[in-house]
């Protein structure tokens, strides 16, 4: 599978999904807003200001980072595997230092799990991508959902090739490495393209919970807000997490 399969796919699934979608929710680079950013935010406050004076000014904020977990969690049992791979990865460590296993050994297995984990990792995308597909909530990009795993296939099944190749011992290290890097690349824009789709829904979910409560503004939490009047800036993390609760 060529690298740019995934590319037409991912360039179909973030046109619909919209540019400003991830940096309303993923974190920034640096941690701290750009100026740009926080000028946007003053001059939505002044123009609210300006609407009249009769008019009082509702302001929310949203965690977005914790409402994304409500996603991880509802995907919990396909992550298990990850851990189960993870841990037996840091078990091999413990091993290798303790002296119970040869360093041959250990680089045998170490690259064994690798490629299990990498395998854990692919398969819990596709499945979380699978449930978004089956997904009433997600209708919306159903279509380029559709896409995307079908471009992903052979991304999956060139995984698993590897996993089969490197535990019957039919490859070297140095050729395994190099596969290994280039399907961890892969794998890493692929699931970009997914953790985007989910970032959308909850961006639609701020939005109905604002419009549905009577907000003027909302804002992100993380990097923008240093100080808030409980009294005046509302909290609407929980009501977002419970919107999107059975989205998957």
């Amino acid at each position: 599978m060529s690298r740019n399969t995934l590319v037409v796919a991912g360039l179909a699934l973030i046109l619909a999904i919209g540019a400003l979608v991830l940096q309303f929710v993923l974190p920034a680079g640096d941690g701290g807003a750009s100026s740009a950013d926080l000028d946007a935010i003053r001059a939505d406050i002044t123009q609210l200001k300006q609407a009249g004076p009769s008019q009082s000014l509702k302001i929310a904020y949203m965690d977005a980072e914790q409402a994304f977990t409500v996603f991880v969690l509802a995907v919990g049992d396909l992550r298990q595997r990850i851990t189960d791979k993870t841990n037996e990865i840091t078990q091999l460590q413990n091993e290798y230092n303790q002296g119970i296993i040869s360093s041959e050994e250990s680089q045998r297995r170490y690259f064994v799990l690798n490629a299990e984990l990498l395998d854990a990792r692919m398969t819990t995308a596709a499945g979380t991508l699978d449930r978004m597909i089956a997904s009433d909530d997600f209708s919306d990009l159903r279509s380029a959902l559709i896409t995307l795993r079908e471009e992903a296939q052979p991304l999956l099944d060139e995984i698993n090739n590897l996993v089969s190749t490197i535990s019957v011992g039919a490859i070297d290290s140095t050729e395994f490495s190099n596969r290994h890097a280039t399907l961890s690349a892969m794998f890493e824009q692929f699931d970009g393209y997914v953790t985007s789709a989910a970032t959308q829904k909850l961006v639609q979910a701020t939005d109905k919970v604002a419009r549905e409560q009577g907000y003027d503004l909302v804002i992100r939490k993380k990097d923008v807000i240093m100080y808030r009047n409980d009294l005046t800036v509302d909290d609407i993390t929980e009501t977002v997490k419970a919107e999107i609760a059975g989205y998957l």
